[in-house]
């Protein structure tokens, strides 16, 4: 099994899941990606290395994908081979490196515009990426951004509670938490009351218009391949349904779906997702 391989069958994420649905020609470009992905992500979260450590680990894979020589690394060698031959923007590789970067230290997002700098290149640049190892066009770049936006959020409302315990990082906007009069000390201390709620809300609501605007933004040719990216959406969505009906209560549990679910999920977008704007 190649490192790749490896790296994705361990982390039973549903973006690993989804890939179950795409071309066997595809899979394994797909299943690379993925972890080059995963790789960079875990740098940058291993919470037993040193900052600088990471960051030089991260600058290791900056140098891989700017060496005119192939590099020694299995993986790096293996992503630097998908990039060429698929014709991959070396911007959005370099997007992703630099988002997870940012999050060694905590941060602090003054508005969701800044929040939205942030998704971009964790997230939108994932979409972008991936759009020629689906075999999409161009024309799909507006749904892949506005995808990555809406599952980046989700992923922020879901992950609260842990984020908090990692090092005190906050994703939510503060100047939303200003809207309702629930503060920095208010989510530290895990206030849950109806400020929290109505914040909570509010961010599904954008999460839910993004998700809505996605799937306007898909071109009718470009369904079919993009059926992966779909299957992600209704998971994600099912996440944001599932908390709000909850009652948000993400500082003491972790939102997930069901194996059945999330095959019950694929199974519809393979037969009759086409025909469906939820």
């Amino acid at each position: 099994m190649s490192t790749a391989a490896e790296i994705t069958r361990k982390s039973k994420s549903n973006l690993a899941f989804a890939l179950s649905c795409v071309r066997k020609d595809r899979r394994r470009d797909l299943v690379t990606f993925y972890a080059f992905c995963r790789t960079i992500d875990d740098i940058a979260d291993d919470p037993g290395r040193p900052a600088d450590h990471k960051r030089n680990d991260l600058d290791a894979w900056r140098h891989a994908l700017a060496a005119t020589t192939a590099p020694a690394d299995d993986l790096q060698r293996a992503v630097v081979e998908l990039r060429d031959r698929r014709h991959l923007d070396p911007q959005h590789l370099l997007d992703i490196i630099d988002g997870c970067e940012s999050d060694i230290v905590p941060q602090r997002f003054g508005t969701f515009e800044d929040l939205q700098q942030y998704s971009y290149r964790v997230a939108s640049a994932v979409g972008l990426a991936c759009l020629p190892l689906f075999g999409a066009s161009d024309a799909s770049r507006d749904y892949a951004i506005k995808l990555g936006h809406a599952l980046q959020l989700t992923n922020i409302l879901r992950d609260v509670g842990e984020d908090l315990a990692n090092g005190v990082r906050i994703y939510l906007p503060l100047a939303d938490l200003a809207r309702f009069q629930y503060t920095e000390r208010d989510l530290v201390g895990r206030v849950h009351d109806g400020r929290f709620l109505a914040l909570m809300a509010f961010e599904a609501d954008r999460a839910e218009a993004l998700f809505g605007e996605a799937r306007a933004a898909l071109p009718a040719p470009d369904y079919r391949c993009l059926r992966p990216a779909e299957v992600m959406r209704r998971i994600y969505r099912g996440l944001l349904h599932r908390m709000r009906r909850d009652r948000f209560r993400v500082f003491d549990k972790r939102y997930s779906l069901s194996k059945p679910l999330k095959a019950g999920i694929l199974v519809r977008e393979m037969i009759c997702g086409k025909f469906s704007n939820s």
